[in-house]
């Protein structure tokens, strides 16, 4: 598994921190964009941030959280080769990967707790796109971004 990317505004810092101590629990390598504290900060520079990460190739995946996971998977949308997911359970962060490929997952640091956060980003960073019929789709949402 390559680096991910983590990245928050001050809604998501509590629960953003609670993912980096499991991350180091076990062993993952993360890039940390911030933000590093509660004070005020708009979530679409910071979604920016993490997703560079992703597009750049330093990072394979992305871990954005602000206080309901919304906006900053708006914002994360809105980046060409991006697909950004908001995730309040198990099964949506399990197959935003297997038949969505998504690279970024976003969760709101005021609607789950660390417990749930953790197992969502346990089965995203841990399941396989599955291909198949499922490329075609993501294929046409790549093409999308070039209407």
């Amino acid at each position: 598994m390559g680096k991910i990317a983590l990245a928050c505004d001050h809604g998501g810092f509590l629960l953003k921190e609670e993912v980096r101590r499991w991350l180091d629990e076990k062993g993952i390598e993360y890039v940390d964009c911030g933000s590093y504290d509660t004070a005020a900060v708009d979530y679409p520079f910071q979604a920016k941030k993490g997703c560079d990460k992703v597009l750049s190739g330093e990072c394979e995946k992305a871990l954005l959280f602000c206080g309901t996971g919304v906006g900053i998977s708006m914002a994360a949308n809105k980046i060409k080769g991006i697909r950004a997911a908001c995730c309040e359970n198990c099964f949506s962060a399990k197959f935003t990967r297997a038949h969505n490929d998504a690279n970024v997952l976003c969760l709101g640091g005021r609607v789950v707790g660390p417990g749930l956060a953790c197992e969502m980003v346990d089965l995203f960073l841990n399941t396989p796109f599955e291909g198949g019929r499922h490329k075609r789709r993501v294929d046409e949402i790549t093409e999308l971004e070039r209407s």
